[in-house]
């Protein structure tokens, strides 16, 4: 029975999304997230664990914050004022971003993500990084932001992330802040256009989903439990290290491919300054990224690195093959961006 509770509140999950994305007005796509917020809270209790009650207190509160701008940019954007209507434009785009900003952790509006993450577990956490970003996302690119604005979280957000991620070990804040930055590189390939957005989200999507997978199936909280599946499958080890490789956006992988189509489709539109401060204060990300890459590669002395590439099986070398013929066949799609 409570299985079928579970299902019921997924798909109210997913309905008040797509409710909120295909609203043709403000209120409606309020309650729509409304309904969202709702939805997941259930999921983030866990009696057992005693920090996931603080957690979804914490995530209440913040999204219950940000909710209610909304809805006052919302009632500001219906009101007839005396006032400039570029001003009001202006002011309401602002108030309306900022709050979906908040709903989605991005700088300096982050404070709250990597403590809800912390004591979350990992199946609220894929849904919190993946599918609450979707939503607020596209209402953002609605409603056409200031690129100035735009500019400065893109920025704030990589040089925060960066920053605050180096001194973490565990795994939940680590992915929390990649998130932060991954959220800087969605929201600069909204300054381009939406379908370069969706490109890079479902790819991003698909390599949390592989990595979650693996860290919950492990019950991997910290870095130093990593060693306790590295000593036993040295394939784990090495899935392990491709897709933290994979996560941090290094060619020839597919994690690559979409920042190397927003760096291209930023330059096109003119955005030189924002690019390069984008690249250069995404590379502190991969500090942490490199941690933990590096953790995988204390092989034994008595088993070479040959050796070892020797013992692979088909799988592994099926996933390398994979990474590099899709990042092939994806770089034709840029053309068409």
């Amino acid at each position: 029975m409570w299985r079928l509770y579970i299902s019921l509140y997924y798909l109210t999950l997913i309905f008040g999304s797509i409710m909120a994305i295909t609203a043709s007005s403000w209120i409606i796509t309020w309650v729509g997230l409304e309904i969202n917020l709702l939805a997941l809270m259930p999921l983030m209790i866990n009696l057992n664990k005693k920090y996931s009650s603080e957690a979804a207190i914490k995530y209440f509160l913040v999204q219950a914050l940000a909710s209610g701008m909304f809805l006052f940019a919302a009632i500001f954007s219906s009101s007839q004022f005396t006032l400039n209507s570029l001003s009001m434009q202006a002011t309401h785009s602002f108030l309306l971003c900022s709050a979906l900003l908040l709903k989605i952790g991005a700088a300096p509006f982050h404070f709250w993500l990597p403590e809800v993450m912390s004591g979350s577990n990992w199946k609220t956490n894929f849904i919190i990084l993946t599918w609450q970003k979707l939503a607020p996302m596209m209402i953002m690119y609605q409603a056409a932001p200031n690129p100035l604005y735009f500019s400065i979280i893109i920025i704030s957000s990589s040089i925060i992330s960066g920053i605050q991620g180096m001194n973490q070990t565990c795994m939940r804040k680590i992915m929390a802040f990649s998130s932060i930055n991954h959220s800087s590189w969605m929201l600069a390939s909204m300054m381009s256009s939406l379908t370069l957005w969706l490109y890079y989200y479902m790819i991003y999507m698909l390599i949390n989903l592989s990595i979650i997978l693996m860290l919950n199936k492990y019950n991997i909280l910290y870095i130093s439990q990593l060693n306790k599946i590295f000593t036993v499958s040295k394939m784990m080890k090495f899935i392990f290290m491709l897709m933290f490789m994979n996560l941090g956006g290094l060619p020839p992988f597919l994690g690559f491919l979409p920042k190397w189509m927003v760096t291209l489709n930023l330059i096109t539109n003119n955005f030189y300054i924002l690019t390069t401060l984008l690249i250069i204060f995404t590379l502190t990300t991969l500090y942490f990224y490199t941690r933990i890459v590096m953790s995988t590669w204390s092989i034994n002395s008595e088993e070479s690195l040959i050796n070892f590439f020797f013992k692979m099986n088909y799988f592994s070398m099926m996933i390398n093959s994979l990474s590099l013929i899709t990042l092939m066949i994806c770089a034709m799609l840029t053309n068409n961006l």
